[in-house]
C-alpha cells in the first residue's frame, strides 16, 4: 500500500471519532442541515452531506437529537437540536475529549524531545 494512501486512511479514521462531538458541539440552537454544513465549514471542520445527513438521523434514532419540521418557508426544512438526553452526554463527551487531548498532547510531547 503507498505511503500517502495509508496516511489518508489512518487521518479518515482519526476524524471519524470526532464527528459525532463535532455536530453536538454545533447544536446548541436549532439548525438544518444545510445551515450546520455551512456553520461547520466555517469553523474550519469539513464534513461531507453524505456523511453528515445519515449521522443526524442516527443520533436522532438512539435519541440524542431531536427534531422538527419548518414549513412556513416556501422549501421546508428540518430543524435539528440536542436532547435534554443529548446535552447531557455531549457534556460528558466534551469532558472526555478534553481528558483524551491532554493525554495525546503528553505522549506527543515526549515523542518530540527524543
Amino acid at each position: 500500500m503507498p505511503e500517502d494512501e495509508l496516511l489518508q486512511g489512518l487521518i479518515v479514521d482519526l476524524r471519524r471519532g470526532t464527528l459525532v462531538l463535532a455536530v453536538m458541539s454545533s447544536l446548541s440552537q436549532p439548525k438544518y442541515g444545510y445551515s450546520l454544513l455551512q456553520d461547520m465549514e466555517n469553523q474550519g471542520f469539513r464534513i461531507e452531506a453524505n456523511t453528515l445527513y445519515p449521522l443526524l438521523r442516527r443520533l436522532e434514532s438512539q435519541g440524542l437529537l431531536q427534531s422538527q419540521w419548518d414549513t412556513a418557508e416556501s422549501r421546508p426544512r428540518k430543524y435539528y437540536h440536542l436532547s435534554d438526553w443529548g446535552r447531557t452526554l455531549y457534556t460528558r463527551l466534551r469532558e472526555e475529549w478534553r481528558r483524551m487531548t491532554r493525554e495525546m498532547e503528553n505522549l506527543l510531547g515526549e515523542d518530540e524531545e527524543k
